[in-house]
């Protein structure tokens, strides 16, 4: 069975996307953490990131990386947090999370529920990066 992120990547629920290319598609969160926190997720089906091979492996931390250069750039934050937990979703994926104090990325706490507009919005200032 498809999950929600195989139905994202193929267009079938849309998103506000922040990057894509052939291997991969960031786009933002609609229940973030902190305004610009992206999803950064492989096109293949893959359940748990540490069974992507080698070369997805490298190849999505590069990719996050130009993401998280962009994210830092339209939210002026201190830094990027990264994290991988991998329970909520079947399907392999990174959050790109803006910081400026350590407890910016504590999925415990209660999450933003931003407008689309507001989301419309932080896409187009990342993408501008």
């Amino acid at each position: 069975m498809a999950s929600i992120f195989s139905k994202i990547i193929s267009g079938e629920i849309p998103c506000h996307k922040i990057a894509e290319n052939d291997k991969f598609l960031a786009f933002l969160d609609v229940f973030p953490l902190a305004e610009g926190h992206t999803l950064i997720v492989p096109k293949i089906e893959v359940d748990y990131i540490f069974d992507l091979n080698d070369d997805y492996l490298s190849e999505i931390n590069l990719f996050a990386k130009v993401a998280a250069s962009k994210i830092k750039n339209a939210t002026s934050c201190k830094r990027i947090g990264i994290a991988v937990i991998g329970l909520e979703v079947p399907h392999a994926h990174m959050h790109l999370v803006p910081l400026n104090h350590v407890s910016d990325i504590n999925f415990e706490r209660e999450k933003m529920k931003p407008t689309q507009d507001e989301l419309a919005r932080i896409a187009e200032l990342i993408r501008k990066g």
